[in-house]
């Protein structure tokens, strides 16, 4: 049985974001980008309506990955 795991905005904000020269933020991207690949199929992922919600916010394109990312996490 796998282990259900929530996934909050900030998660989606560091899948899709932009490069950056922060070191810190730069770190956290590319955390959330491998374990996003190789890690999360292995985990019942949902969200909230408030997350949809949040995730569509903000810059247009940006918001059009975090939203099509979520396609298929109920």
């Amino acid at each position: 049985m796998s282990e259900t795991v929530y996934i909050e905005t900030s998660i989606l904000g560091y899948l899709t974001a932009r490069s950056t020269k922060n070191l810190i933020l730069a770190g956290n991207i590319e955390v959330t980008r491998d374990w996003w690949q190789l890690r999360r199929s292995t985990f019942n992922l949902y969200i909230s309506q408030v997350v949809l919600d949040e995730v569509a916010q903000g810059d247009a394109e940006i918001a059009a990955q975090r939203l099509e990312v979520l396609q298929d996490v109920p």
